[in-house]
């Protein structure tokens, strides 16, 4: 590639919009440049609690049989249907989280109850959803006492969130594929896939296993200037 003097440089890069003014410093040494992340702020749980904050209803807390959650929620949302409570009792959940279960020796990713014995009904408490949550096949009583018996104490934003901000946790990092630190060695020639830099060819310079991160060097202008990226925004050539 031939060499740009400083105002062919300039001109170039304000042709460019990949390349920003902080890809490429005027002066001999390159500086590190962080190439944006796709989703880079999202937080599940954050979108989770926006949901929850608009959504109609109160969260309660049911208490079953012990095992027989799933069996439970399954009977309370039949008898939401055959009594046409769809417009009252709009959602039950049996929250779970991500537990590594070892058996025979080997491990294993298993979905266990976050809190067992327990589901989660968000509704419209009135004296015939009462009764069709209380009178469901497997439910033991509502938890949450009030000075009567049919107003149970609704949870609060937060504690809903300790009960469902596990699976959500779960779902997301199921979403983002799992590479290695064994995929990649120092000096492996690699192409940008994601952000500014991509289609771009790379050499990778550092490894950060922790982060999940590369440090690459990638040719702009005629300079090797280093770039960080995480593992799934390259692939190998």
């Amino acid at each position: 590639m031939p060499e740009y003097d400083d105002e062919t440089a300039q001109s170039a890069d304000e042709q460019s919009s990949p390349v920003t003014e902080e890809s490429v410093e005027a002066g001999d040494t390159a500086v590190a440049v962080q190439a944006p992340e796709a989703d880079e702020d999202y937080d599940p749980v954050k979108e989770l609690r926006q949901k929850l904050r608009y959504a109609p209803g109160d969260w309660y807390v049911v208490h079953s049989y012990a095992g027989y959650e799933n069996k439970v929620k399954t009977n309370l949302e039949t008898r939401i249907t055959s009594l046409d409570m769809e417009d009252f009792i709009f959602q039950v959940e049996v929250p779970t989280r991500e537990e590594v279960e070892v058996k025979n020796g080997k491990r294993n990713q298993v979905q266990a109850k976050v809190f067992p014995g327990y589901i989660l009904v968000r509704m419209d408490l009135s004296p015939e959803s009462y009764s069709c949550v209380r009178n469901t096949p497997g439910v033991t009583g509502f938890v949450g006492a009030t000075d009567r018996v049919d107003r149970p104490a609704p949870l609060s934003l937060d504690e809903v969130l300790k009960w469902l901000a596990p699976a959500v946790q779960a779902e997301e990092k199921k979403s983002k594929p799992e590479v290695k630190v064994l995929d990649f060695e120092v000096g492996d020639s690699v192409t940008v896939t994601d952000g500014a830099f991509a289609s771009l060819p790379a050499s990778i310079s550092e490894i950060n296993a922790d982060q999940q991160k590369l440090k690459v060097l990638v040719s702009i202008f005629g300079r090797e200037t280093p770039v960080e990226l995480n593992f799934n925004q390259v692939t190998k050539i």
